[in-house]
């Protein structure tokens, strides 16, 4: 049996076997199968919650999804991030020939065979993007998102050797190392936090022997959780939103509010001038961002003239709307969103009506937040010209 880079571990009277594998490596899911089937453990260990096991085993996922709700839920920007970082795992994949994932479902598929317990040993999914994102900086939601974007476009050649690299001690250190450095956030939620979670999970499985199937990213810190107590219900809680992005989003709004209404008081023609300012600079930018997404006439119109109401309630959001008229007008086919498993590129993105509608909400908001600072700008200017302040 191929030993190469697995770890072993005592714990409490059990043995836990820890197989660091890439995602997209064929020796990976290769090595997976010989390890459980050699050990014939007790318990299998994978690094999925319920949502992705089940996506894994329903290829018909995309079909089922309802584009209409995604949009009132506010998950626009969360699904069109994952669709990205998926795309981008499928299409080295695809250079490696293997389906992105192959290893969880091997490890899946190899638990069934022996009769083995299967644990779905990691946290879930809508819980880590929350708390990566709420434990993000503004400037690092920035990179981020420019990191994710670049994806699209990376079209490297990759080998089967250079994914195995990545598992190796050295070069693992050095990338979390790296890591941490550029996006301390984002390794404390996405990497640290699964760390303890995924510890947890693997030591409490069933049964004298467990064979854990884990990114090689968590092996080092899994390793070391082991040992210590974890506590689940403080890394599964959402943090609460920041109390400045509160006192943001609803100040501004009133401050807005009152310099509006104080200025129809003091002199009409005034407060019709800080109306139009708002309505035009909030209406126009948040449709330039539809017009940026192609959307349709409507979309644009319906993003104007909402975009200015919106954002003077922050419950409300001009790209809900902008996104409804959208997925109205252009109904997505079952096609569009069977097509989303297959990968997506910044030419899809605006082709297939799914991820064309996402974009439509994403850049109607960006617009209407842009508009918020800028029309909120000329308002309190022409306000204080006409006040001689």
């Amino acid at each position: 049996m191929d030993e190469d880079n697995i770890q072993r571990l005592e714990y409490a009277g059990k043995e836990i076997i820890l197989i660091p594998t890439a995602h997209i490596s064929k020796k990976s899911a290769e090595q997976v199968k010989e390890v459980i089937e050699t050990e014939k453990p007790d318990s299998v260990c994978v690094e999925l919650d319920e949502e992705r096991y089940s996506s894994i085993n329903d290829e018909d996922k995309w079909s089922e999804m309802n584009i209409f709700q995604v949009i009132k839920q506010k998950k626009s920007l969360l699904l069109l991030v994952n669709l990205i970082i998926s795309s981008f795992q499928s299409r080295m994949a695809e250079k490696l020939g293997i389906n992105a994932g192959q290893e969880m479902r091997q490890g899946i598929e190899s638990a069934k065979e022996i009769g083995a317990d299967l644990v779905l040993a990691d946290r879930n999914i809508q819980i880590t993007f929350k708390r990566v994102w709420r434990g993000l900086g503004l400037w690092e939601k920035m990179k981020l998102i420019f990191q994710i974007i670049s994806m699209l476009f990376v079209d490297e050649e990759i080998t089967e050797e250079e994914m195995d690299e990545l598992k190796n001690g050295d070069a693992l250190s050095m990338m979390l190392e790296e890591m941490g450095k550029s996006f301390p956030g984002i390794k404390k939620h996405l990497l640290d936090e699964r760390d303890q979670y995924l510890a947890n999970k693997i030591k409490n499985a069933s049964g004298e022997k467990i064979v854990a199937v884990l990114g090689a990213a968590h092996v080092p810190g899994v390793k070391k959780e082991i040992y210590k107590e974890q506590n689940l219900k403080k890394i599964t809680k959402l943090p609460p939103k920041p109390k400045w992005g509160k006192i943001f989003s609803w100040g501004i709004p009133a401050v807005i509010l009152v310099i509006i209404i104080s200025s129809f008081i003091k002199n009409i023609g005034t407060g019709i001038e800080v109306t139009k300012a708002w309505f035009i600079w909030n209406g126009s930018l948040s449709a330039l961002g539809v017009l940026l997404g192609r959307g349709h006439i409507l979309t644009i119109l319906t993003a104007f003239f909402v975009a200015p109401l919106s954002s003077l309630n922050p419950a409300l959001a001009a790209g809900w709307f902008a996104g409804l008229t959208e997925a109205y007008l252009k109904k997505p086919q079952v096609k569009d969103f069977q097509k989303l498993s297959e990968g997506i590129s910044i030419k899809e993105i605006y082709t297939n009506k799914v991820t064309h509608i996402l974009l439509i909400v994403i850049l109607a908001n960006l617009g209407s937040v842009i508009g918020t600072a800028v029309g909120g700008a000329s308002v309190i200017r022409t306000f204080l010209e006409f006040f001689n302040f």
